[in-house]
């Protein structure tokens, strides 16, 4: 029997993705795990593997197409012994007759799943993994999952793999396995039919006059200049991403902020006392320090102590209740061409100062490679923006949604203090704190300013 290849979901609220790369051509055999082709997200470029054994009978979106949506057939497997003209037929009727089924089988459809123009792009959302799940049209389940006493469903572990890959829940699928257990063609059906995912947890973006008008408003735009004083550069999928959260963000989040001075002094000179007593490692280039600590990187640290020590302000805004994290995982803006991406620091306050480095290190150079895992960068429950290096001595951040809270991050600099009735010089930062009002109030928010404050002016407490 023919299989589908489709466009996976790499992230459960994706909608569309770039099929950069093909590495199979039509003929080659492919084994479950077998790289098959790579996808581009507006963050980063995932390889997607087989899911099926089979050969490739045909190439349906050639590599270098933008704008596929998620689920749509990008490909065609033979199984063993078919032929690739009887796969292709097989798809290719089964496509016919999903298109002319009537409408109380097809999938219902909702503006929000309106076709879009090929500008259009997915919100950034909860980690999933980057490995596709062939739809393949089945009957629908009529079984509920069984359970064990421990509530434990009962899935094949390639059924779980598959769900886990495209973001489903188990919980909400039926299986038609023995005696009710969830199976592959379970996922399929989930996948194809649009169930098993759960409703999204953040806001919804906001359609707003300007954007539905968008078209319009450009032309207006373009009429102001002649056609030889401009060219028109399109925005990849990054930059559309970053402006669609933005401007949702702007719209359903009502930001206030809190900026406060922190004296450096004590910090760098426990920074560079901690650099000089790094040990000495072998590795590939000779040896070198096992760590080298930035002042963001004890940023970082004082950010998720600080959350610690205020729980109340670690949590996330649901129309449901409030989220209250249990963790602290803090997102750092890193720059990349065209854009930026947050990638996180989980239990940030559980790590030592040089695990938090090296992992840093780690995922910013990934990052400025577009090789981040989805849940290497999704979600968190605050951040840290530092433009310190540019020389920037304040500035306000846009909360990046889940998140209640943002730190914006200034240059340290000398300036004048009055220490004790008298002017003194000492080296100062100045910390701007974004929050969401829903879910932080004023006086929650200095309290938290304040601990961050705190662990900045007496780094040797956050070594405790």
């Amino acid at each position: 029997m023919a299989i589908k290849i489709t466009m996976p979901a790499l992230s459960p609220t994706m909608e569309e993705g770039t099929l950069s790369k093909w590495d199979i051509k039509v003929g080659d055999k492919v084994s479950p795990g077998d790289t098959v082709a790579e996808i581009e997200t507006d963050k980063a470029t995932m390889e997607v593997d087989a899911a099926d054994e089979g050969t490739l009978a045909k190439i349906v979106v050639p590599a270098g197409t933008q704008g596929v949506k998620v689920n749509a057939l990008i490909g065609i497997l033979a199984e063993d012994g078919e032929s690739a003209e009887d796969a292709i037929k097989a798809i290719e009727d089964e496509e016919k007759k999903q298109a002319s089924s009537s409408p109380t089988t097809a999938q219902p459809a909702s503006p929000a799943a309106a076709p879009q123009k090929a500008d259009a792009s997915a919100p950034v959302a909860a980690a999933a993994s980057p490995n596709p799940a062939p739809a393949t049209a089945v009957p629908p389940a009529s079984k509920a999952p069984v359970t064990d006493k421990g509530n434990r469903i009962f899935a094949s572990p390639l059924a779980r793999r598959l769900a886990k890959q495209n973001g489903l829940q188990l919980e909400l699928i039926s299986g038609t396995g023995p005696h009710g257990r969830i199976i592959k063609r379970d996922i399929d059906a989930a996948l194809s039919n649009g169930t098993g995912k759960a409703a999204p947890a953040t806001a919804q973006a906001v359609e707003t006059p300007a954007s539905a008008g968008s078209s319009s408003s450009d032309e207006q735009v373009l009429k102001l200049f002649n056609t030889d004083e401009y060219e028109i550069v399109p925005h990849d999928g990054m930059r559309k991403t970053i402006a669609k959260r933005l401007v949702e963000s702007k719209h359903t989040v009502p930001h206030f902020y809190v900026t406060i001075d922190c004296e450096l002094d004590a910090l760098l000179k426990l920074r560079a006392e901690l650099n000089a007593a790094a040990p000495m490692v072998k590795t590939s280039a000779g040896e070198k320090p096992a760590y080298k600590l930035s002042v963001n990187d004890m940023v970082i640290k004082a950010t998720a102590l600080a959350l610690k020590a205020v729980p109340d302000a670690n949590v996330s805004w649901l129309d449901s209740g409030m989220m209250r994290h249990k963790f602290v995982d803090v997102g750092v803006a890193v720059s990349i061409p065209n854009g930026l991406i947050t990638p996180i620091i989980k239990h940030a306050e559980e790590k030592s100062l040089s695990t938090i480095s090296n992992a840093m290190k780690d995922l910013a150079k990934r990052a400025r490679e577009r090789k981040l895992k989805p849940e290497e960068y999704q979600g968190g429950t605050t951040a840290v923006s530092n433009m310190g290096m540019y020389g920037v001595k304040d500035f306000c951040a846009i909360i990046n949604p889940p998140h209640a809270t943002i730190f914006a991050i200034g240059a340290g600099e000398q300036r004048a203090v009055v220490k004790n009735g008298a002017l003194a010089i000492a080296t100062v930062m100045s910390v701007t704190l974004s929050t969401d009002h829903r879910a932080v109030d004023g006086a929650l928010a200095a309290e938290l300013a304040q601990a961050f404050k705190k662990f900045i002016e007496n780094p040797m407490s956050m070594l405790v």
